[in-house]
């Protein structure tokens, strides 16, 4: 949804993909020459009797032969000055070696004791759709994209009740745009369907299946005329019938509801009922809806601010915020009463999954992770014997009724890992476990500092370090964080930064606002008017780093993505001086035109509110980093990374606040942006670009700020 999480999408310099080479092999500058030169047109709008000037928007058209000559300069430039650093080969290698574990799965799903899940093996680009009988079955591949090289990606699945159809969604190209197909599990074979325009980017996919499996209601945008260009816009529901061509597909809601509609589809066991959550946007509130006899009924409006919900058994358990920050549960009735099923405790409720007779709960607590298991009277059973710090939780595959569960859990240090869980003794037994490609991650320490906000609120800060790596003022450091849309900073598993920590570097992890890991109060004092919080609390957390002796400016970098992209651009444009480095990759950096001109734009509005307001406008441009970029300023040196087909996040954005720090800056460091042309926000990405990325950062982080890889 939305401006989501990217941590990785683009190709390592050094292992460019065959897709990449005609963007990136432009020859080189030579030694110590400028940035390739940006010409500013005049271009203004005018919002509020307020005239906001735009010397950059000519970079907002892709299709400009001249915007594509500029964006080959600059990849040329930054190619040029990344393999100027010293360690960049040798950081890159060690990215790779580290980034190939052994084989990896993820999303665990179960539907008629039939467990389904997406499996990797480094290098391998792409993830294999994996099914087998829970638990002693013979996994076994279902779909596999991984001959064109990785360029298409599943992006969901949806097993039918019994488990014997499967529906999967493919995108290309980073695009998101997503294509369903159905598949039948016990012969392997694809069915003929093929139902295009069903989701994706803007608007998440959704499926559910019909208690009869002949057909399943879906996610589609309205089909754009022939010859013409989907408008990711008014997603509707419809009903498709096994078989059937999807021209045929009904319309059975959403017409009229919203232009920037979401829907989320849960159905009950055996698909007997469903429930839909609607959301305007992303982020906010959800309306609630039954289906009943093909008729949708609305239970609950936003009032009751319900942003998650589950079955147990045929009972719909609903996450409730109102007047409940940390979360409430209510429950709707087989009958029709609807009431609380549990209040509010310790911690803030993540989400509700059915587990054995009852249900489970996982929660949070700032960067501490947990999992509560109730009955079916909400009476409390026991804590999961999981790990009680350093974890994030996963996937939970489990049927109501069913005496095993499936969880799947890692943390800073540990890979992921899935173990049984017995919900009536509370035995645990490891069932997989991913093994890294060192063992030096059972070394890593974990420690907290904490900082202080502008307000006086309290932000709590991981720093990840190898023993004998202890403060001294100076320690080559990177601070990484996000700050919106309910997002939390949860433990996961560090992988191949191991590469920094390994030659000395220091990993931080800021849990600020916007993130939801201290309750929904958290996010909202970090959203709309209060968004400024959000780059106070980071630039209290950076200098908690420094009052702890970890680093000084002159080693400490920070880094972010998409959303966490506007948290880079506003550090850097509000405290030039607080940092040597910063990485930010497919960030939002003009928030005045990311409304107005891109699509995703207007779904962010429920999180970023609107520039319509005036209000609102005033508090957006006095923090939007584009309009704040002042000339003959000493900005840090600055990596930008964007992906052509992003659908979440305008490429650009990236383009026009790179030229904006170049034509501004008189630091002397490099303000460089990177732009992959077969890649969109990172979802999807196949391995070399997901190791790229991560090679990449890293090797501009070592050549700014003094890291030794020697």
């Amino acid at each position: 949804m939305g401006a989501g999480v990217a941590h990785a999408q683009d190709s390592a310099v050094h292992t460019r993909s065959s897709t990449e080479m005609t963007l990136l092999d432009t020859k080189a500058p030579p030694p110590d020459v400028p940035p390739p030169h940006t010409a500013r047109h005049a271009a203004s709008s005018t919002l509020h009797g307020v005239v906001v000037q735009d010397p950059y928007r000519w970079l907002e058209n892709p299709g400009d032969p001249a915007v594509q000559r500029w964006i080959k300069a600059q990849n040329g430039y930054t190619e040029h000055v990344i393999d100027a650093m010293p360690g960049n080969a040798a950081l890159s290698k060690r990215v790779r070696e580290l980034a190939i574990t052994s084989t990896t799965r993820s999303a665990p799903e179960m539907a008629g004791g039939t467990l389904f899940y997406m499996q990797e093996t480094p290098p391998q680009p792409q993830p294999v759709l994996m099914a087998q009988a829970w638990p002693n079955g013979k996994a076994r591949a279902l779909v596999d994209l991984n001959k064109d090289g990785g360029g298409e990606a599943i992006t969901a699945y949806w097993p039918s009740p019994s488990g014997r159809y499967l529906a999967y969604g493919t995108a290309k190209g980073g695009s998101e745009l997503t294509t369903i197909h159905v598949l039948d599990v016990k012969t392997g074979k694809r069915l003929d369907d093929t139902l295009p325009y069903a989701g994706g980017g803007t608007t998440p996919q959704a499926l559910a299946w019909d208690a009869d499996e002949h057909g399943f209601v879906y996610v589609r945008f309205p089909v754009p005329p022939t010859g013409k260009k989907v408008k990711q816009f008014n997603a509707e529901l419809v009903h498709h019938a096994l078989g059937s061509q999807a021209d045929t597909d009904k319309v059975v809601f959403g017409k009229g509801y919203s232009a920037v509609a979401e829907y989320r589809l849960l159905s009950s066991p055996g698909a007997k009922r469903l429930a839909m959550l609607a959301n305007i946007g992303d982020g906010g509130a959800a309306e609630v809806y039954l289906r009943r006899d093909g008729h949708w009924s609305k239970l609950l409006g936003r009032r009751s601010n319900v942003r998650g919900a589950a079955w147990v058994g045929q009972r719909l358990v609903l996450l409730e915020y109102a007047d409940a920050s940390r979360g409430r549960l209510l429950v709707r009735e087989p009958s029709g009463e609807l009431h609380v099923l549990l209040k509010p405790g310790k911690g803030a409720v993540q989400r509700v999954t059915p587990m054995g007779d009852g249900f489970a709960v996982v929660r949070s607590w700032g960067p501490d992770w947990w999992i509560d298991q109730y009955d079916d009277h909400a009476k409390f059973v026991r804590r999961v014997p999981l790990p009680k710090s350093g974890i994030g939780i996963g996937g939970i595959a489990a049927e109501h009724g069913r005496d095993h569960a499936l969880i799947s859990y890692g943390g800073w240090s540990l890979p992921s890992r899935w173990v049984d869980y017995d919900t009536k003794t509370g035995a645990l037994k490891t069932v997989f476990e991913v093994k890294p490609a060192t063992d030096a991650y059972a070394k890593v320490r974990v420690q907290r500092v904490e900082g202080v906000s502008r307000d006086g609120t309290h932000i709590p800060v991981t720093v990840l370090s190898m023993p004998g790596v202890t403060p001294n003022g100076k320690r080559p450091t990177i601070l990484y964080s996000y700050g919106g849309f309910d997002i939390p900073i949860a433990p996961r598993f560090i992988g191949p930064y191991m590469a920094w920590l390994e030659h000395g570097g220091v990993l931080a992890y800021a849990n600020i606002r916007g993130g939801n890991e201290f309750g929904e109060s958290w996010h909202a004092q970090g959203q709309k008017l209060h968004k400024q919080n959000v780059f106070d609390d980071f630039y209290a957390a950076g200098q908690a780093l420094k009052k702890a002796k970890w680093t000084d400016t002159a080693h400490l970098g920070i880094m972010g993505g998409s959303n966490g992209g506007l948290l880079m651009g506003a550090q850097i444009v509000q405290h030039p001086k607080a940092y040597r480095a910063v990485v930010s990759m497919v960030g939002i950096y003009d928030m005045i035109r990311h409304e107005t001109n891109f699509a995703n734009g207007k779904y962010n509005v429920s999180e970023y509110g609107s520039v319509s307001n005036a209000a609102q406008f005033r508090a957006t441009l006095k923090y939007s980093p584009l309009q704040n970029v002042k000339p003959k300023t000493a900005y840090p040196a600055v990596l930008m990374t964007t992906g052509a087909n992003d659908p979440r996040v305008a490429p650009w954005q990236s383009r026009k606040f790179t030229a904006a720090l170049q034509n501004a800056s008189d630091s002397g460091q490099p303000i460089l942006l990177l732009t992959r042309m077969n890649a969109g926000h990172g979802i999807g990405a196949p391995f070399a670009q997901r190791v790229g990325n991560t090679a990449l950062a890293l090797s501009f982080f070592a050549g700014e700020l003094g890291l030794d890889v020697h």
